[in-house]
């Protein structure tokens, strides 16, 4: 799973209030798809960018190109996965992304995701987001704070 941070949990929140509010969604379409559309996000790229590193890229879907993955290709798609990986994410975070199907998020869900529906990717990014969220939580420990008695104070009028 992921490595929490406020900016990946940003994106993640980011990404599906834009696809809530409509952003262009196409799951065949490697910049409008489920992964695309958190990579327009986190690494700030355009879907038509997106896409066109993909066509100079291997074939396939996110799936099929994160199985191909080598961070040494110089490949343009290859290059944008490292920097997505950099923002703490991990291979099989972006597979299970794209076909909506990490356990951990899913058990949190009571009923079956479609990976093709601009709702269920929703619903999968918000879940997961809060997942991070609390795993984020856990890690910070706040200073403790002494504290001071004082006798209370009478004032007269």
């Amino acid at each position: 799973m992921a490595t929490p941070s406020i900016n990946l949990i940003s994106a993640l929140r980011n990404t599906a209030a834009h696809l809530k509010k409509g952003a262009k969604y196409q799951w065949g379409h490697m910049g409008q798809c489920n992964c695309g559309n958190l990579a327009q996000e986190l690494i700030q790229v355009s879907a038509a960018e997106i896409h066109q590193h993909a066509l100079l890229s291997r074939s396939g879907d996110w799936s099929e190109q994160t199985a191909e993955y080598c961070p040494t290709s110089n490949l343009p798609l290859d290059l944008m996965i490292t920097k997505m990986l950099a923002e703490g994410l991990t291979i099989d975070d972006l597979k299970n992304l794209e076909k909506l199907s990490d356990k951990a998020v899913l058990r949190r869900i009571p009923r079956y995701l479609s990976h093709n529906s601009r709702e269920d990717v929703v619903l999968y990014i918000e879940t997961w987001a809060k997942m991070l969220e609390e795993e984020l939580l856990e890690t910070i420990e706040l200073p403790v704070f002494a504290t001071t008695t004082h006798a209370p104070v009478l004032v007269t009028v």
